[in-house]
């Protein structure tokens, strides 16, 4: 018989004995020379300290029990299913205010595009590549599909109405004393 084979019944031994004294009701009782004891067994004049018994206050019937049970079961219920429909609203908001900033970007794009006399794009390195007439008006037309798609309708456009005002381009910061040689 080997080691771990006797060790798993004198565990399981222990275990059983440290449970059942942890579920044994305790005793006080003090003797004729004023010192407390305490004990698992009664002895005449010994008072209950801790018992496995529940208090008077505490006995409910099972009816009683299985209701409260089931109530809280169902209010847990409740509460997930609360739960579940507040983040339902929490992401319809989440996707219409991103639908709505998509919606604004796509627009823009497209006013910009119709009010260019020409498209450009910004290739790797920064620098802009023109498009030819045919691929400016494919760029107007994917753009105005996405904003059909995004938005439903295509802003009306007003040749008349000022585009948007030409942004300065900012000027190179220098370091003067970069700038001057010795």
């Amino acid at each position: 018989m080997s080691f771990m084979s006797r060790l798993l019944p004198i565990t399981a031994l222990i275990l059983a004995g440290a449970l059942t004294v942890a579920r044994a009701d305790v005793y006080r009782w003090i003797d004729e020379h004023r010192v407390p004891h305490y004990s698992d067994e009664w002895v005449p004049g010994s008072v209950v300290v801790k018992t496995v018994k529940p208090h008077p206050s505490s006995f409910t019937s099972t009816a009683h029990t299985a209701e409260h049970r089931s109530l809280a079961s169902s209010s847990d219920r409740a509460t997930a299913e609360l739960n579940e429909q507040a983040n339902a609203r929490a992401v319809q908001q989440d996707v219409a205010k991103t639908r709505e900033v998509q919606c604004k970007a796509a627009k823009d794009r497209y006013m910009k595009s119709v009010q260019s006399r020409r498209v450009f794009k910004v290739n790797k390195d920064g620098a802009r590549e023109y498009l030819s007439d045919d691929a400016a008006d494919a760029y107007r037309a994917e753009a105005r599909k996405e904003v059909l798609d995004l938005c439903g309708s295509v802003p009306a456009f007003t040749p008349d109405q000022p585009g948007p005002e030409p942004q300065p381009v900012p000027e190179p910061k220098v370091n003067p004393a970069e700038a001057t040689s010795p």
